[in-house]
């Protein structure tokens, strides 16, 4: 693994990467004396500020990693660039539809849940799915849906079948694909708007509307702390209260608009 350290993306910060290299068998080990440093030396005091971004920026990179390295009792493992092969680019849809595992006559499906939401009927569907045509089990992704494992080839319609009995679907447009909220008013009270609410009406206006060859990233978050990871959409948006009055007292929803972030090797 390549060690990054310090990303706050909802504070339009990325990740610090460094020439540090880790073992699968040591990834466990490292990331505890990580931890244990943080603890040792972190601002406890100011909840704002208890975030390891804030030690490394008062350190420094190579000051920090030299005290993981005492924490450990040995030294990490530092990589020139040109001996390690560039990290794979994300396919940004390869989350959804059906494909093939490495067991042969196997694929696994991924779910569409719109905006991250589902029902409790919908919840218990996905169960009986994974359970009685997959291998029983469910994986989550970053993306807001989900993946049922284990699915026999000659299954996969059927899958799709009763996936599309709940409300659900395997398959999705580019502007669903890569639609992300977090909870917004209707569940959280630092939300300044109906994250996922806008989110759906977005998506229902936009794809009957506009044809697109590749999926587009549009992140909604409710307020500043950035659950939905605003700055790396390709579109960002994030919730406010707009002024309607001159004295500014009466308000509306709003959003700021944000516009050509990424993330992995498109970091941005």
């Amino acid at each position: 693994f390549r060690l990054g350290l310090g990303g706050i993306t909802g504070h339009a910060d990325f990740a610090k990467y460094g020439s540090v290299y880790v073992e699968p068998g040591h990834a466990t080990e490292v990331a505890d004396a990580i931890v244990r440093v943080f603890i040792d030396h972190g601002d406890r005091t100011d909840r704002k500020k208890a975030r390891l971004k804030y030690l490394l920026d008062a350190w420094g990179h190579d000051k920090f990693l030299d005290e993981v390295e005492k924490k450990l009792g040995r030294a990490l493992t530092r990589l020139p660039q040109e001996r390690v092969a560039a990290p794979n680019r994300q396919n940004r849809q390869a989350h959804v539809g059906v494909h093939p595992q490495k067991q042969p006559g196997k694929v696994w499906a991924g779910v569409v849940l719109p905006v991250g939401r589902m029902s409790v009927e919908q919840m218990r569907g996905i169960a009986r799915i994974a359970h009685e045509l997959g291998d029983g089990d469910i994986r989550l992704t970053v993306w807001q849906n989900l993946l049922i494992s284990g699915i026999a080839e000659q299954n996969a319609a059927l899958a799709e079948r009763c996936l599309r009995e709940i409300g659900l679907t395997s398959s999705a447009t580019s502007v669903r694909a890569g639609l992300i909220a977090c909870t917004g008013n209707t569940g959280c009270k630092f939300a300044l708007s109906n994250t996922k609410g806008t989110a759906m009406a977005i998506a229902e206006w936009v794809e009957p509307r506009v044809a697109l060859d590749t999926p587009v990233n549009i992140h909604l978050t409710g307020c500043p702390h950035s659950c939905a990871q605003h700055y790396i959409g390709d579109i960002g948006m994030l919730a406010c209260r707009v002024p309607v009055d001159a004295a500014g007292e009466e308000t509306v929803e709003g959003f700021h608009i944000y516009v050509g972030g990424g993330f992995g090797p498109d970091a941005a």
